[in-house]
């Protein structure tokens, strides 16, 4: 254990902080009075080559359990990733050739290390024992799942309802999940709290093999930048990774006051110091995030543009280029800002919320001028630098 945890209670206490669930916190307490390093299991099916700081979460955890002395096994589902998960899903997802998913894995395992220590990560493929299964072994692994069991799973009972296919490869993945868990004889399994009926399944298994069964737990998944919806690509809510420095912290410090206590918690694994202003502690958070995918010097340089763009009204300072030839033909002062912002922070914009929050309140600026007409004709020129908020600005090259 980290030399700052005398006893398992305090281990408990900061390896339950931040969960949704944990399944049970009797059963979590019993492993660590073993006084053994423990095995905890974290699977990834790398179906992208990128990941953003809502995949984080779970590895996160997995990394104070490593701090503490423990076992992180990483399993990357190099098999599991050409079936696809079907969790939360309204239709089968799309096949990948196991190719795809390996170079995925090299990027993902890349930005994974950026959080745990490399040297002290057990890497796993689980194409080691799905590859060399034969029919007769399978035929008995699917024989100790019933169909009724399977079809308790919400996705799967909401798409036969509603007259959508269920395939059949589809209904092994939790089975394939389950059996990833008996063979690395995990002691806790890391979710999402979407994952739930997967790692049960791994109790069960675990179960009838004579092992121990798993403790389950499950983090939260981590709100976007407009604090309501989960962040994800399509919603345009994002930080990734291996974004720039100068993204990454600017997208940082557009977050509520309420989310970066949310931030604190699931990223960096602590509380907000409640004695700090709240810009300060948001700067901070916004520098340590960054300077964890990038380098220190990365995370100063960004802060202290950020700070020279927004505390001191150099608004061309940080703003990010834009191609002129990128922007859209004819363009007016509404099209053009909503091109702004998906193209330059990733933000989608309607074209209400544009005309409500932006336009009309003077906040949409072309060189310190204000364009409040929605549908006045625009034609920025190179070095123009288009002011969106008083976060967002581009300049055009």
């Amino acid at each position: 254990m980290s030399e700052h945890v005398t006893s398992s209670a305090d281990a408990l206490k900061i390896l339950t902080t931040g969960t949704a669930k944990v399944l049970s916190e009797k059963e979590l307490q019993e492993k660590l009075d073993l006084g053994r390093p423990l095995r905890i299991k974290l699977g990834v099916d790398p179906t992208a080559p990128d990941i953003h700081l809502g995949h984080t979460v779970a590895i996160e955890k997995l990394r104070q359990f490593q701090e503490l002395g423990h076992q992180a096994v990483l399993i990357i589902g190099d098999f599991t990733a050409t079936v696809g998960d079907p969790t939360g899903r309204s239709a089968a997802r799309p096949p990948l050739t196991r190719d795809e998913v390996l170079a995925n894995a090299e990027t993902y395992t890349t930005q994974a290390f950026k959080i745990l220590d490399e040297e002290k990560t057990e890497v796993v493929y689980n194409g080691e024992w799905f590859r060399n299964m034969t029919y007769e072994q399978v035929l008995k692994l699917n024989a100790r799942v019933t169909m009724q069991q399977m079809l308790q799973r919400e996705d799967f009972k909401s798409r036969i309802e509603k007259g959508q296919e269920v395939r059949l490869h589809e209904v092994q993945y939790p089975i394939m999940q389950g059996w990833d868990s008996v063979e690395i004889k995990s002691d806790v399994e890391i979710g999402g709290t979407d994952q739930l009926f997967n790692i049960l399944v791994g109790r069960d298994l675990q179960k009838e093999e004579g092992q121990p069964q798993q403790v389950v737990i499950l983090m939260p998944l981590l709100e976007g930048l407009d604090g309501v919806k989960k962040m994800s690509k399509s919603a345009h809510n994002y930080v990734g990774v291996s974004e720039s420095p100068a993204e990454m912290f600017g997208k940082l410090m557009s977050i509520s006051d309420d989310l970066m206590d949310r931030y604190y918690t699931l990223l960096l694994g602590e509380q907000r110091d409640a004695s700090m202003h709240p810009m300060e502690a948001k700067k901070q958070l916004a520098a340590r995030i960054t300077g964890r995918y990038h380098s220190e010097q990365d995370a100063q340089d960004a802060r202290s543009t950020w700070e020279s763009r927004f505390s001191k009204g150099d608004t061309a300072a940080g703003a990010v280029e834009i191609n002129l030839a990128d922007i859209p033909a004819d363009a007016n002062v509404l099209t053009l800002s909503a091109h702004a912002f998906e193209t330059a922070f990733n933000l989608k914009k309607s074209n209400g919320e544009l005309r409500k929050q932006f336009i009309t309140t003077g906040a949409v600026q072309l060189n310190g001028e204000k364009l409040t007409d929605p549908t006045s004709s625009v034609a920025p020129s190179a070095g123009d630098i288009l002011r969106l908020s008083k976060k967002h600005s581009v300049k055009y090259i």
